[in-house]
């Protein structure tokens, strides 16, 4: 579903990426673990295309996205790829319920349609009462939920997921990591997530290990 082979990554003379291949199945959850500086978020941003890699492919559903530009890019972006990030980015001047539509609405789709699939998706995540709550009124657990409703609105193949629960008390972080496999079991997207928590980090299908830019396992 998922495969990037010979990623490399520059910053100037630092390289950060050193010729790393990764292959996600369809449904399957990922996390990847390292060191702090290991390369792990510049990973998972040039797999979820929000960064270029300097060399080497990506393929997602059997689209090499690496070669996709401008508008394309942006329209693949939204319609197939889902992000969960450890700040939840909400919109502080809009609802709970116009934060999970946005991409669906950047998508152009029928926004009475959206709003069905908001609630439908805020009633599976529990926050169902929440809705025309603004992110100043709800607590850091129902803010990732929104984050985590407005990253499936669109019924993305693949979630990227960078620290999510990292910004959480253990109680909504253990929460939110039961979350994302009763979603894959539901939905069956695949999970990438990058976590310095070891306890999500086992939980997952598979654990990548890297090290100064590389992946060890």
């Amino acid at each position: 579903m998922l495969r990037a082979k010979g990623i490399q990554k520059n910053y100037g003379d630092l390289q950060v990426l050193k010729g790393v291949d990764v292959h996600i199945k369809e449904g399957e959850v990922v996390s990847i673990v390292g060191a702090s500086g290991a390369g792990k978020s510049t990973l998972l941003h040039i797999l979820g295309t929000l960064d270029e890699a300097d060399k080497g492919e990506v393929w997602i559903n059997g689209i090499q996205v690496n070669n996709l530009k401008g508008d394309k890019l942006a329209d693949f972006r939204n319609q197939q790829i889902g992000f969960i990030f450890q700040f939840h980015n909400l919109l502080p001047e809009f609802t709970a319920e116009e934060n999970i539509m946005i991409p669906g609405l950047i998508g152009r789709k029928d926004p009475a349609s959206l709003k069905t699939k908001a609630k439908e998706l805020a009633e599976l995540l529990g926050i169902g009462g929440r809705l025309d709550h603004k992110p100043s009124e709800l607590s850091g657990g129902e803010q990732q939920r929104v984050a985590v409703a407005r990253a499936l609105i669109n019924s993305p193949k693949v979630i990227f997921a960078d620290e999510p629960s990292g910004n959480l008390d253990s109680k909504s972080a253990e929460s939110l990591h039961k979350l994302f496999f009763d979603l894959r079991k539901k939905f069956g997207q695949s999970f990438v997530i990058v976590t310095h928590n070891q306890e999500l980090a086992q939980m997952a299908d598979r654990k990548l290990v890297m090290q100064d830019g590389k992946i060890l396992t």
